[in-house]
C-alpha cells in the first residue's frame, strides 16, 4: 500500500542540516542570555576564538572580547548547554529505541521506568548523609550521578523479571510490569519525601530536572555513553525496522527478536540513566520528539535516530534556555517547562495523527 504521507516528508539529510543549523544558533543564543547578557557576536567570537585555539588558558582577555565574557560563556554558561544537549539527544534517542522495541508510541524512558528508578536512586543518594557519616570525598556529585544510575539499572531488571516469562519478553508485559514499577517506586520517592526534612528542596528539585551548576565533569561523564550507546543503537536500526513488523515476521526472516529486544533495552536504559544521572527527571521529550520525527521523516529508524538526537538536544536546550530566564533571577525546573509545553503539544499531534 501506498503512505499517502510519503510526498510531505522532508529528505533525511536536508532535514538533519536544518537541525544541526538551528542547534548552533540555539547554542550561540543560550550562550548569550541570562542574568548578564553578552552581545551574540561576543559569544561567537569566544566559540571561533575556543576552536582555533587562540583561548589561553589562564584567565585573560581573547581578541576582542574581555575576561569576564570569556568565563560566562566558558565556564558557566557552555557546560550547562552542552550537559543538555547530551541529555535531550539520549532521552530522543531512546524514546525512539523504546517504541520501536515495544511497538508502542506511548512508551519512553517513563513508562519503562526507568526515570522513577534514577530518581529514587538520587533521592538515596540527597538523604544519606542525613543518616549516616560519608567520607569527605563522597561530596553529592559523586554518589548522587552514581546512585540514580543504580537505580535506573535495578528498576529496568526489576521490569523485567517481571515481564518475562520463559525466557522471553513480549512488549505488552514490559509496558505493563514498567507501569507497576514506576508506581511502586513513585510511592518510595514520596515516603522519602516525607522524611526528608531540610533535604526536601534539594530532592523536589532534583526530580523535577534541572541543569544548575552543571560542570564539564557531568559533560564528560555523560559523552562516552552517549556516543557508544547512539552508535550501538543506530548499527541495529535495520533490525529495530524488522521487529516493527511484527514478532512472527521479524523471526521468519531470521533476526533474533528476544536476544535483540533484550539487548536493545539494556543499551537504551544505560543511555536514559546516564543521562537522568546528571539531569534529573525530564519528560516528554523521549515521547515527544520521536512522533515529530516519524511525521516528518516517516518510520525508518536509520532515520529517526540522528533526527531525534538532533531534535532532542534542541528541544532541551531550548527548554534549559527558558526554564533560566523566563522568570527572571529565579529558575523553573526544566522537567516543569518540558511538562508545560510537551503535554499540550502531545495531545495536538495525537489528535491530528490517532483520530483522523
Amino acid at each position: 500500500m501506498t503512505d499517502v504521507n510519503s510526498s510531505r516528508r522532508i529528505p533525511a539529510p536536508v532535514y538533519c542540516l536544518l537541525l544541526l543549523l538551528l542547534l548552533l544558533l540555539m547554542i550561540v543564543g543560550a550562550a548569550a542570555v541570562g542574568a548578564a547578557r553578552l552581545p551574540p557576536a561576543a559569544v561567537w567570537q569566544v566559540f571561533t576564538d575556543l576552536f582555533s585555539g587562540k583561548v589561553d588558558s589562564s584567565v585573560s582577555a581573547l581578541a576582542g572580547v574581555d575576561s569576564a565574557a570569556r568565563m560566562i560563556v566558558l565556564d558557566v554558561r557552555l557546560p550547562r548547554i552542552m550537559s543538555a544537549l547530551l541529555v535531550g539527544s539520549a532521552l530522543g534517542v531512546a524514546g525512539v529505541v523504546f517504541q520501536g522495541i515495544l511497538l508502542n508510541s506511548l512508551a519512553d524512558p517513563f513508562t519503562i521506568g526507568v526515570s522513577a528508578g534514577a530518581a529514587f536512586g538520587a533521592t538515596i543518594a540527597i538523604l544519606l548523609p542525613s543518616f549516616f557519616v560519608l567520607p569527605v570525598f563522597f561530596s553529592g556529585t559523586v554518589i548522587i550521578p552514581g546512585f540514580a544510575f543504580a537505580g535506573a539499572l535495578f528498576s529496568l531488571s526489576l521490569v523485567y523479571y517481571i515481564a518475562r516469562n520463559r525466557g522471553r519478553i513480549m512488549p505488552e508485559s514490559m509496558i505493563l510490569a514498567g507501569v507497576i514499577v514506576a508506581s511502586f517506586l513513585s510511592a518510595l520517592i514520596s515516603f522519602c519525601q516525607s522524611i526528608a526534612g531540610e533535604k526536601l528542596a534539594a530532592v523536589v528539585f532534583w526530580i523535577m530536572g534541572g541543569f544548575s551548576g552543571a560542570l564539564w565533569s557531568q559533560v564528560l561523564l555523560l559523552l562516552p555513553y552517549c556516543f557508544v550507546c547512539m552508535l550501538i543503537l543506530q548499527a541495529h536500526a535495520g533490525d529495530l525496522n524488522i521487529m516493527a513488523m511484527g514478532d512472527t515476521t521479524a523471526l521468519q526472516l531470521g533476526v533474533e527478536v528476544y536476544k535483540i529486544r533484550r539487548r536493545l533495552l539494556m543499551v537504551a536504559a544505560l543511555l536514559t540513566a546516564a543521562a537522568v544521572s546528571v539531569s534529573g527527571v525530564i519528560g516528554f521529550v523521549g515521547l515527544v520528539v520521536p512522533h515529530i520525527n516519524r511525521i516528518l521523516l516517516g518510520p525508518d529508524h536509520r532515520r529517526l535516530l540522528p533526527a531525534s538526537a538532533l531534535l532532542g538536544g534542541l528541544v532541551l536546550v531550548a527548554a534549559d534556555t527558558l526554564a533560566r530566564t523566563a522568570a527572571g533571577a529565579s529558575e523553573i525546573p526544566v522537567g516543569v517547562v518540558t511538562a508545560l509545553l510537551g503535554a499540550p503539544f502531545f495531545c495536538v499531534i495525537f489528535k491530528k495523527k490517532f483520530q483522523q
